[in-house]
């Protein structure tokens, strides 16, 4: 890919361009209360994949709407399925993962924490965020995402929307300017999406999975067929480990900084963490584990403190990523399985 100097050139331009096939879409839509009622009526309705009927119905004629239910000519329907699989074997840790290291590492990046933070959703409602996110990814990593029965085109296709409705107004935001680039970017999308294949793969074997490549690059595939989905570029798509991992490292270092945003976020969602019931940890507990999930650096810049004396913390993680998973014979039977007992937990 791009290296050094120029890598940081392509991604600056990258950090300049949002979605251009969207967002006349949202700004036609919006343009009078008619019609963004209609929109908003729209995007509510938009539960799965067979109401995409009814949306290329209505609003077909655009484009991207009308090629949401068409996967990349690389999508590997194999290596998905196996992505699937691989996330069902480790889904309690996975989405323990989302909410210990996943949704922290977005926001060090300290101009994605500022577009976040302005859409006050996260802040003020850490808890509807952290269902929404878990329920994306549950959509998603279905076996059956991007089938006729599934959830997962119709889940991209309306985070792609949102995505969309958020660049609209937070540039019409009193607290965004010029130099914040364009918000919810190629550069962030990326980010985001690394923070949810990537870093998850190394958060697991942090806490001592051995993973086959094998399993590592389909989980990574489907993830890359997700963010295509999402509309990042394929340039931004990494094909191998080696490539996301220069990915990865060269954001981290343009965007990684500590800021008010991205520490309130991160406050929220922890104190919200430790407040749940049905997640047995206390709130020093909590800050060990995603300390040592995040690394010294990355913690220090979301300002989550060490605790002397709770090392042992993240042993309870490593002790329950290493429990022994028995699946169904059936890869959507498991799936099924899985998702009642976290939806059960949940509630």
């Amino acid at each position: 890919m791009h290296e050094s100097r120029g890598y940081d050139n392509f991604l600056r331009a990258k950090r300049l361009k949002g979605d251009v096939h969207v967002q006349p879409f949202i700004t036609e839509w919006l343009s009078d209360d008619m019609s963004g009622k209609k929109f908003y009526t729209w995007l509510g309705s938009m539960k799965s994949n067979a109401d995409l009927d009814v949306v290329l119905d209505e609003f077909g004629r655009a484009e991207f709407v009308a090629k949401s239910r068409t996967l990349p000519d690389w999508a590997d329907s194999e290596k998905m399925v196996e992505g699937s699989r691989f996330f069902i074997r480790h889904s309690d840790t996975i989405m323990s993962l989302l909410g210990l290291l996943s949704l922290p590492y977005c926001y060090a990046a300290a101009d994605g924490a500022m577009v976040l933070y302005l859409t006050e959703r996260l802040r003020d409602r850490p808890a509807k965020r952290l269902s929404d996110t878990a329920d994306f990814i549950w959509d998603v990593m279905a076996p059956n995402a991007f089938s006729n029965d599934g959830k997962g085109f119709a889940s991209c296709l309306k985070i792609r929307l949102t995505h969309a409705l958020a660049r609209h107004y937070v540039w019409r935001s009193d607290y965004w300017n010029e130099d914040l680039k364009t918000p919810v970017n190629q550069e962030d999308i990326a980010g985001t999406n690394l923070a949810f294949s990537l870093m998850v793969i190394r958060g697991l074997r942090k806490l001592g999975l051995a993973l086959s490549y094998e399993e590592q690059q389909s989980f990574m595939h489907l993830w890359n067929v997700i963010g295509y989905l999402l509309g990042l570029d394929e340039e931004l798509i990494p094909q191998d480990g080696k490539s996301a991992t220069l990915l990865e490292s060269a954001i981290r270092k343009r965007n990684f900084k500590s800021s008010i945003q991205g520490k309130a976020l991160t406050k929220a969602l922890l104190d919200h963490i430790s407040e749940d019931s049905s997640i047995p940890l206390s709130s020093q507990e909590t800050h060990q584990i995603v300390r040592f999930l995040l690394g010294d650096e990355v913690a220090d810049i979301l300002a989550v403190p060490p605790v002397a004396g709770l090392e042992y913390a993240p042993a309870f993680l490593k002790l329950s990523a290493r429990l022994p998973r028995f699946d169904s014979g059936n890869i959507l039977m498991a799936y099924r399985e899985r998702h009642a007992a976290f939806l059960k937990a949940r509630t």
